[in-house]
């Protein structure tokens, strides 16, 4: 009679140094076996190229991910939530707020106010399911230096929540270099059950990427790199239910007479990744422009909000 797999260590080929070496990078479920690729074991545990491969295919097997009816997966997607804005127009714009279990990416130029949804939003996810949250903390990766907490406190008391403990919920972490903020995105795995985090944010994506890897010699590493980090980043959203938020930066395409120059950094790597892409961009006065550009399952359009003192607000 086979062996029944309940754990890491009732794998094949798995004994308990691989088992606590994959632990300690943070493969410590079945499921996080179950999605990693044979070169990842390889690296973190010293697991052969056969003994990798059927020790992903067990974990495979014992949580059934072959096939399933659209019937089973349409009853999964009953599970993901939702994250308010701060404005019913944008919520409206996206299906009711910042879905749970993929990435949405807003890019934008300077002050077009990208940093303000990261503020917002890792106030608004500690707000109860009934008010538009997902009743948990946030995880905040800062690539620029550029999580102000006196915007935090000013959102939090527009919402009438205790700002010291919305400060406390918000665990942030300054990234140096490519390769650190890599590295943070794959130790939040832990960090996300630990403490209740319903939201990571990364603020901004691509800006170490930009900074390191200048010039065209130097772009494929880039994107596989970049390539590498969305992969974690989106297992992370989808193995825990959680809303995942990056900034991005843009680039101006010189050959471009009509219409607007912009485009996102990344290219199709990220382009892929993201299953919600928003374009920002200045109005008037406080007023902002979220363009809904890419989205698997809603129409394009736009909406009009403001960013206030207060945060993210409706005309």
């Amino acid at each position: 009679m086979a062996k029944k797999i309940e754990s890491i260590t009732d794998l094949p080929g798995v004994g308990d140094i691989a088992a606590k070496k994959l632990a300690e990078a943070g493969y410590k479920s079945l499921e996080a076996i179950a999605v990693s690729s044979p070169m990842e074991l390889k690296e973190i545990a010293g697991l052969g190229d056969g003994t990798a491969e059927k020790a992903i295919k067990a974990a495979r097997d014992a949580l059934e991910m072959g096939f399933q009816t659209a019937d089973i997966l349409a009853e999964k997607r009953k599970q993901v939530g939702r994250l308010t804005t701060g404005s019913k127009e944008l919520d409206s714009l996206i299906g009711g707020g910042i879905e749970t279990q993929s990435i949405t990416e807003v890019y934008g130029k300077m002050a077009s106010g990208k940093s303000q949804w990261c503020f917002q939003t890792a106030v608004t996810v500690q707000l109860s399911k009934e008010q538009g949250g997902l009743g948990g903390g946030c995880l905040y990766i800062d690539s620029e230096n550029s999580f102000r907490p006196e915007r935090v406190i000013q959102v939090a008391k527009k919402l009438g929540l205790d700002t010291d403990a919305v400060l406390k919920n918000i665990l942030v972490a300054r990234a140096y270099n490519a390769d650190h903020q890599m590295l943070l995105a794959e130790k939040a795995g832990e960090m996300v059950k630990e403490n209740n985090i319903k939201l990571v944010i990364v603020d901004s994506l691509t800006a170490q990427f930009r900074a390191e890897y200048v010039g065209r010699g130097t772009l494929a590493e880039r994107q596989q790199k970049l390539n590498k980090h969305m992969r974690v980043l989106q297992k992370l959203a989808e193995m825990n239910n959680i809303a995942l938020l990056v900034t991005n930066q843009v680039i101006e395409n010189p050959a471009i007479l009509f219409g607007d120059p912009t485009s996102p950094v990344g290219g199709n790597i990220v382009g892929h990744a993201s299953k919600t892409r928003l374009y920002l961009r200045k109005s008037k006065d406080d007023k902002r422009v979220a363009k809904l550009i890419d989205s698997p399952s809603l129409p394009d359009g736009e909406a009009i909000y403001r960013i206030t003192e207060n945060g993210i607000e409706d005309l």
